[in-house]
C-alpha cells in the first residue's frame, strides 16, 4: 500500500470468532498497518501457573487507514468480520488512545528498540512480494512497519513494509 496525501486515522475491526490471528496475518500480507494490544496473563497449564500472551481486546484489531487507502478488500479479508461503526460511519479511534495502549501493553523484546534503522540507511526487502528489492529507510510507522523509498517501475515510490521483512543491505564483497 502506498502512502497517501491524506492524514490517516485508526479504526476498529471486528474479527470473526477465534480468527484474530488469521485476520492479522491476512491484513499484514495486504500491507495494512494494524495494532493488536497484548497483555501477559497467568494461566494454569497442566496444573502449573504460566505466563501467556493474550490480546487485550479479543476479537478486535486496530487498523490505520486514510480516505485514499483501499477499504473494499477489508470486507473479503479472511478472519475479518467488519469495520466497527457508530452513527453510520467507521468509528475513529483517537491517536492518543492508541499511543496510551502502546505504552501500557506488552512489547516483544525485538520491538523495544527505539529505532533500529537510521534515515537514509540502505535496506533490502527479504520477504513478501517485493523481496530482493533495495530501498532507503525513511521512517518508522508505529512499532511494526517502516516507510522505505524504492526505485521501482522507473520512479521512486514510498512503500510501507513490515519491519520483519527488511534488513540492512550487506556490502558486496
Amino acid at each position: 500500500m502506498l502512502t497517501s496525501t491524506q492524514s490517516s486515522n485508526w479504526y476498529l475491526l471486528q474479527c470473526k470468532p477465534r480468527q484474530d490471528e488469521r485476520a492479522q496475518i491476512n491484513l499484514l500480507r495486504q500491507n495494512y498497518i494494524i495494532f493488536c494490544p497484548q497483555i501477559i496473563s497467568q494461566r494454569l497449564i497442566h496444573g502449573k501457573p504460566q505466563n501467556a500472551l493474550e490480546p487485550l481486546f479479543p476479537g478486535y484489531l486496530f487498523i490505520q487507514l486514510s480516505r485514499d487507502d483501499r477499504w473494499a478488500p477489508l470486507r473479503s479479508t479472511r478472519g475479518v468480520s467488519r469495520v466497527v461503526d457508530f452513527n453510520h460511519g467507521p468509528a475513529v479511534v483517537p491517536d492518543d488512545v492508541i499511543e496510551h495502549l502502546r505504552n501500557r501493553c506488552f512489547k516483544p523484546p525485538e520491538m523495544q528498540e527505539s529505532q533500529p534503522f537510521k534515515p537514509g540507511e540502505a535496506l533490502q526487502i527479504t520477504r513478501g512480494p517485493l523481496s530482493t528489492l533495495e530501498g532507503i529507510f525513511l521512517t518508522m510507522l508505529g512499532d511494526e512497519r517502516v516507510m522505505i523509498l524504492l526505485h521501482f517501475l522507473n520512479r521512486e515510490q514510498q512503500v510501507r513494509v513490515p519491519l520483519t521483512h527488511i534488513e540492512r543491505l550487506r556490502p558486496q564483497v
